[in-house]
């Protein structure tokens, strides 16, 4: 046997004549390619007809919108998206209301301007949120941001209790007491690097996870406990990027994250069972979860006296019926409620703290505020009512939140074809990403879109004349939840934060510049140095 023969495979029907078959020459002669064909032609040819399969779907799926005319077979544009640009995602917000890309097996519609994500939002019966992949691997299949239709409408109503005004006044004294603490701590960190600046991103990222964790689960976890869940949370946000393989992968982002998550839902499951023995022996609600456990143990005795016949003198029927959750569940949905505020929040702090040190003229009209409405004593703390009442403070919050908006893009996925224009109709099972970015960008809405400046929501009509492009908590049927809450926060942390300390923002050339990691946040990471305020 000759060299060439050793390394050729040669099919056995090679040899074998189609007999009496009457077959047209040129289908013989394709026939009996096939069947002298070596393994490597076979694997090259099937590989070429993946290819153009790919590339002839993407094609067809994009249709007239904006994007690629082509794509790298298969990853598309997956290796830019690992390290994702905030100018990369400018471009194609600017490129047209609807543009494309398609990554594995992932084709994704962008919609850039205020009216095309306005569609997504108010659109329930096309589209259903999707996150990523691999969401549903860290928060939990069953978790209720993935309920659809009547279940998420009926899931989320038994949860507006825990975000009124009511409610929300009950969490102030344990979220300023966190506050009194981080800030203190903030100062002893600027003395030990000797008064040289700090990355500060990574210290709101930890107030933010302790002001959230006992607003939600009190006192249930330890320092420790929010310690460990502030250190490892961007190992969940690094596993949600937009785009990641749909698998979890050892040792790789999503593996991590799954591990970080799983470690947050059994931290939340031990605080839900102690919430329930406390409220049911007639604890005060001190956090969201209690709120939700009385709501629940309320229910249950309404059934049953319902049930016997025997409704109590002075018992009152509540407002929601609540089923019995278990402790895993409650888990689920508080982690939801962290996974919501967490990177958004973050975010917003850090560029508020630096743009109030850019500005002073700003940071002292706030701090003049606060220091008026606590009656001239910085130690004071604070009603929801004065919260409510600082319209500066306020309005430089809500100019914060258009200027720089934590939330960028939501990610849907259409459940059906999605007709989202006259001439464009969304694929099904394609992601469909609404930007909030432009809308609050809309040089016809805000006069120098550009510029930070409060005055357009303290003086100005913004407020009224931006009521459509205002995007940053989402609207339709999946709004957020706790908007009124994140606001009055970040109203809360920017006052007490002016009374006690002054700060200094050490400028460097990437201060401005933008880095995505979720949401986003400067690129030097905000260099900062602080100094208890003398009154």
């Amino acid at each position: 046997m000759d060299a060439a023969n050793a390394t050729a495979f040669t099919s056995p029907l090679a040899t074998i004549g189609l007999g009496s078959v009457n077959v047209p020459q040129p289908v013989e002669y394709v026939l009996e390619t096939i069947v002298q064909a070596t393994r490597w032609q076979i694997f090259f040819t099937v590989l070429g007809l993946l290819v153009a399969y790919d590339q002839f779907r993407y094609i067809w799926q994009k249709g007239s919108i904006v994007g690629p005319a082509w794509k790298m077979p298969f990853i598309g544009p997956f290796l830019q998206s690992v390290n994702p640009k905030f100018e990369e995602y400018y471009a194609k917000w600017a490129s047209g209301p609807l543009s494309c890309v398609s990554v594995f097996h992932k084709f994704v519609v962008i919609a850039s301007t205020r009216d095309m994500a306005r569609k997504v939002f108010n659109s329930p019966a096309f589209v259903k949120p999707c996150v990523v992949d691999v969401a549903h691997k860290l928060l939990g299949a069953d978790n209720f941001v993935f309920l659809d239709g009547k279940a998420h409408v009926e899931y989320r109503r038994g949860l507006n209790g825990l975000f009124t005004r009511k409610a929300l006044e009950m969490y102030l004294p344990g979220q300023e007491a966190v506050y009194n603490r981080y800030f203190d701590r903030w100062l002893e960190i600027t003395k030990a690097s000797e008064n040289k600046p700090v990355a500060w991103m990574t210290h709101f990222r930890e107030i933010i996870t302790a002001v959230s964790c006992r607003t939600f689960v009190g006192h249930y976890i330890s320092d420790e406990a929010i310690k460990k869940i502030a250190d490892d949370y961007y190992l969940i946000t690094a596993a949600l990027e937009l785009v990641n393989f749909p698998i979890i992968i050892p040792f790789t982002k999503t593996y991590y994250g799954k591990k970080a998550a799983d470690m947050v839902l059994a931290e939340f499951a031990k605080c839900a069972a102690k919430s329930k023995v406390r409220m049911a022996a007639g604890g005060d609600i001190t956090c969201i979860m209690d709120a939700w456990v009385l709501s629940m143990i309320e229910s249950k005795r309404w059934r049953e006296a319902s049930e016997k016949g025997e409704i109590p003198e002075g018992m009152t029927k509540p407002s929601q019926l609540l089923r019995d959750f278990t402790d895993y569940e409650i888990s689920q949905t508080i982690f939801t409620f962290l996974f919501a505020s967490q990177d958004a929040t973050s975010s917003a702090a850090t560029w508020l703290f630096q743009i109030m040190a850019q500005r002073p003229e700003i940071l002292d009209r706030v701090r003049e505020e606060n220091l008026k409405t606590r009656n001239g004593n910085p130690n004071a703390p604070v009603t929801l009512d004065q919260l409510e009442s600082m319209a500066y403070t306020r309005a430089v919050v809500r100019e914060l939140l258009r200027y720089r908006p934590p939330v960028i893009m939501t990610p849907y996925m259409a459940k059906k074809d999605f007709p989202i224009t006259d001439t464009y109709t969304v694929p099904k099972g394609a992601m469909v990403v609404a930007t909030t970015y432009m809308a609050l960008r809309d040089p016809e809405v805000y006069d120098r879109p550009d510029e930070f400046d409060p005055e357009r929501y303290y003086t100005g009509d913004a407020e009224e004349k931006g009521a459509k492009n205002f995007l940053v908590f989402g609207t339709g049927a999946h709004y957020c939840l706790g908007q009124h809450y994140a606001q009055m926060n970040l109203v809360l942390m920017i006052g007490k934060a002016s009374l006690l300390m002054d700060w200094k923002h050490h400028a460097t050339p990437k201060s401005e510049d933008i880095e995505v990691f979720a949401t986003i946040f400067p690129v030097d990471h905000c260099p900062l140095t602080f100094e208890k305020r003398e009154w």
